[in-house]
Parts: C-alpha cells; sequence; structure tokens
C-alpha cells in the first residue's frame, strides 16, 4: 500500500479541508468521460458522477485499500451506471405513450400532424351544431343525398339506387342542398 494512498484516504475519512474538493477536482472529468463512454446524457452523466462521490464518501470507511482509490471509485461509477441503466430500462417498459409519441413525430422531430387544442374542438363542436341546424332546412331527400355523398363518400350509383332516383335527380339534388347549406352558414 502507498503512503501517498493512505495519507489520501485518512484525509477523506477525517473530511479535511481540500481533501473533498482535489479528489472532485482530480476525478471528475476522467469519470465524465467514463459515463458518456457508456452512453449518458451529459445530464445523467453529471447525476451518475454525482452520485459516486456521494458514494465514495458514505463507504470511505469501508475502503481497504487494496487496489487504489481509481479503482474503487470507478468500480463506485460502472455500479451506479448498471443501476441507473436498469432504472431506464424500467421507466422505458412502463411507458405505454412512448410507442404512440414517436408515430407522432417524424425522422426531423416534426409533428406529422399537429394537435387538436381546445379552440379547434369547441369550433369543430359549433360548426357541428350550425351544420346540424343548416340542414333542418332540407328536404329530406337533399338531405339523404348530401349526407350519403358528403358524409358517408358513397358513389353516385349506389345513392341512386337507395333513393332511386336518376343520375340527373342526384345532381339537382346535391346541388340544391350545397347551395341551401351554404347560404345558411353564411347568414
Amino acid at each position: 500500500m502507498s503512503e501517498s494512498l493512505e495519507k489520501q484516504v485518512r484525509a477523506l475519512r477525517g473530511r479535511e479541508d481540500g481533501a473533498l474538493e482535489a479528489l472532485v477536482e482530480q476525478y471528475t472529468g476522467p469519470l465524465m468521460g467514463a459515463a458518456f463512454a457508456l452512453g449518458f446524457s451529459e445530464t445523467d452523466a453529471e447525476e451518475l458522477v454525482q452520485e459516486t462521490f456521494v458514494a465514495l464518501l458514505s463507504s470511505l470507511d469501508r475502503f481497504e485499500m487494496r487496489s487504489q482509490l481509481k479503482t474503487y471509485i470507478f468500480g463506485i461509477l460502472y455500479n451506479k451506471a448498471g443501476t441507473l441503466r436498469g432504472k431506464q430500462r424500467r421507466e422505458e417498459s412502463l411507458d405505454p405513450q412512448e410507442p404512440a409519441a414517436q408515430n407522432r413525430f417524424d425522422t426531423m422531430g416534426m409533428w406529422t400532424s399537429p394537435p387538436k387544442g381546445p379552440e379547434d374542438a369547441a369550433l369543430n363542436d359549433e360548426i357541428r351544431e350550425w351544420i346540424a341546424r343548416c340542414s333542418e332546412n332540407l328536404s329530406l331527400a337533399q338531405r339523404a343525398a348530401l349526407c350519403l355523398k358528403e358524409v358517408e363518400g358513397e358513389e353516385t350509383e349506389a345513392i341512386c339506387n337507395v333513393l332511386r332516383i336518376s343520375h340527373t335527380n342526384l345532381r339537382v339534388l346535391l346541388h340544391r342542398a350545397r347551395n341551401k347549406m351554404r347560404e345558411c352558414l353564411e347568414k
């Protein structure tokens, strides 16, 4: 066992002035580098290094000096890294929103379709209400033709069969229904 190691550990155990600051200054850079090499983000790496120093201080009394202090500190870092990685995996597996959230963004991180806000929902409700009111002014045949064509998206042939009308009659019904709806909504 080296005399300098024993002196450094004694200073840390005794909480001598400057001992901890010197240790932090000496090992923060290498510990951050190791955390980055393990694939952690800057925020996680900083947290990991802080937890390493806290764990070192709480376990100094158990350090038997059979290895270098650097080896002991890096051992703590690797154990803390394993714990943090396990915690992150558990959090990922518990978050059912993640796959759904990923589908909402493109490769550049932009919305594939922006979310609708409360104003949009209120406006949609108001528009639906006005459409319902205005459709009351239509004849039954006009309302049925407009609903089947515009809402249900049915083909012209199918609408003509359901309503038992000709193609020409359907065009007239749709034209008149759209005009009445436009006039009503404009008011």
